[in-house]
Order: C-alpha cells, then sequence, then structure tokens
C-alpha cells in the first residue's frame, strides 16, 4: 500500500468517526424518555471505552500472545520465554535491581518529601524553596540523567576532579571512583536519581495532606498534651495515611517503569539493570519479540497489584468520608 492509500484510508476513517458522532449527538438530541440515559452514556463513555479498547485491551492481548511466541513472533515455545526469565541466573541481576528500585525509590522519596513538607509548612514564603524542590519533576529523566551524569563524571585521580562528587570526595583526601562502574553501588546512585526527582511531587502532595487536615483535630491533640513526635505519630500520620499509600504506590509504578535513567547513565551495564530496559533490549536490540513481550507481561503482572491496591485504599478513605 503506497502513500496515497495510507492517507486515504485514514481519512476515512476519520470521515466515518466524526460521521458516527454526529449521528449520535442527533439522535441525543432528539431522544426523550428511557433513551436519554443510554444515550448519555453512549456519548460520553463510548469514546473513551473505545480508545481503551484500541490502546490497551488490544495491544495487552497481542503481547501476552506474543509472549508465547518464538523471536520472530512465529512459531510457539509456550513458557519457554517466562523460563528464560527466571531460570536463568544472568537475569537475576534485573530481576534484583528491579525489587532494590521498587523498595528503596518510594521509601526515601516518601519520608524525604514528608519531612520537607513539615518543614517548610513553618517558613514564611514557603512557596519559593517549595517551587525549588518541585522544579527537578519538570525535567525529563534524559535530562535528570545527563545533569547526574555531570555529578558523577571521574577522571583519573591524578588529574584535577571536574565531577561534582569526585571533587567533594578529594577534598576530604579520599581517592573517588569510578561512581558508575562500582557494583553494587552505582545502583544506588542511579537510584538518587529517581529520588531527587519523586521528592518534589511525594513534598506538594503531602503538604496539601497536612493542610487540609482540621485544626481543632489538632488543638484537640495538643490540649491532651500531644506534642512534638507524638502530635506526628499519633496524629498527623494517621490523618494523611490515604495520601501516603496513594504517593508510596505512585512512586512504585513509575519506578517500576524505570528506563531512560538506566538507558542514558549505563545503558544496563556494569550490574545496573533493570526489567524494562531489558525488556527494551530484547525487543528493539536483539529483535526478540517473544521475550520482549514476555518481559512486557511480567512488568504489567507486577504493576497490577500496586494499582488495585491503590484503588482499594482510595475507596477505603472515600467510604470514611
Amino acid at each position: 500500500m503506497d502513500n496515497a492509500s495510507k492517507l486515504a484510508l485514514m481519512a476515512s476513517v476519520v470521515l466515518v468517526f466524526f460521521g458516527v458522532l454526529l449521528l449520535v449527538l442527533f439522535l441525543a438530541g432528539r431522544a426523550s424518555g428511557r433513551w436519554q440515559t443510554p444515550l448519555a452514556r453512549l456519548i460520553f463513555l463510548g469514546p473513551a471505552a473505545l480508545l481503551v479498547i484500541i490502546g490497551l485491551v488490544i495491544p495487552a492481548i497481542q503481547t501476552t500472545y506474543g509472549s508465547f511466541q518464538g523471536p520472530d513472533g512465529k512459531k510457539s515455545v509456550g513458557l519457554a520465554n517466562y523460563e528464560w526469565i527466571f531460570g536463568t541466573p544472568d537475569n537475576w541481576v534485573f530481576l534484583r535491581n528491579t525489587a532494590i528500585w521498587i523498595i528503596v525509590t518510594p521509601i526515601f522519596s516518601t519520608v524525604v518529601g514528608l519531612v520537607l513538607a513539615l518543614l517548610l509548612d513553618r517558613m514564611r514564603r514557603e512557596s519559593i524553596p517549595k517551587s525549588l524542590i518541585f522544579m527537578p519533576m519538570a525535567i525529563s529523566f534524559v535530562g535528570a540523567s545527563i545533569i547526574w551524569g555531570l555529578v558523577y563524571e571521574y577522571r583519573d585521580p591524578a588529574e584535577e576532579q571536574v565531577g561534582l562528587l569526585s571533587a567533594i570526595v578529594s577534598l576530604f583526601n579520599i581517592t573517588p571512583e569510578n561512581w558508575l562502574l562500582w557494583q553494587p553501588w552505582n545502583t544506588f546512585f542511579l537510584i538518587i536519581i529517581m529520588i531527587w526527582i519523586q521528592v518534589g511531587f511525594a513534598m506538594v502532595v503531602l503538604s496539601a495532606a497536612i493542610k487540609a487536615i482540621p485544626m481543632d483535630v489538632t488543638e484537640a491533640a495538643m490540649l491532651d498534651g500531644a506534642t512534638g513526635w507524638k502530635l506526628f505519630s499519633k496524629v498527623t500520620v494517621p490523618m494523611i495515611r490515604g495520601t501516603l499509600v496513594v504517593v508510596l504506590t505512585t512512586i512504585a509504578i513509575g519506578t517500576l517503569k524505570v528506563f531512560d535513567i538506566v538507558r542514558v547513565m549505563t545503558n544496563g551495564n556494569f550490574g545496573t539493570q533493570v526489567l524494562s530496559n531489558e525488556m527494551y533490549a530484547q525487543a528493539f536490540v536483539q529483535f526478540d519479540k517473544g521475550r520482549g513481550s514476555a518481559l512486557a507481561v511480567v512488568l504489567f503482572i507486577a504493576v497490577v497489584p500496586l494499582i488495585i491496591y491503590n484503588i482499594v485504599q482510595l475507596r477505603k478513605e472515600q467510604s470514611i468520608r
């Protein structure tokens, strides 16, 4: 099919879509009685449901089917791709690293964000430091990786160090390491980048939740003798528990899909490989569609429990209100 035919087909699809939409709107305007509610649901939910089916459901089914196929996607291999994922000793490196990312990043980002929210809420002109801390959220993961690449820049100890971290340790007469090659600590150096990005998000959301705590609750607790840590642990944390869960799970979901940082900083080498980068490498570098699809399915299965838990907690919070 040449380009002219493709353009004609796309134009026909768009015209049909808008034609059907105009027909539905026309019928909805003339409908009355029992037909109004079904048509309203069709108008508002129909396009969204159609896009979800085309953009999510069908690709998910195709990916799941492809995970049972060979590298060329034409021959069935059963569970061989999943056996390769969990049965190959070398693959435990990226599975272990992914688990470390999921555990460390959300916890540290949320804890640091909560501490900053508590401290900055007591400052004058708090919007200025909050804006500066939140600013990394506006930077892409690739941009953040380039910035931190300058921080982790390494040169021979005999030369002048231009990397910030190397320069700092040199001031204390400590020989700088090639930080991105220093296993297993290089994984944690990459995690720091993700924490730096996510702390601003955690701080802003948790700060809003803390400000939403009714003053009469805080004052009543203080009259009962609650101050300092007791006030924080017995009043503040329980009151923002739902928000803490949302922040933790949201950062965990984003961390589980981390790709850009690892790709830019180390390309998954030196023991820093993670699940999403391995999926890319299998599917688009080694052109093994089967293994790439299987890794995508594993990634999807890992995300689903976090989403379900998030939804359950939100519903519990709404039922309490």
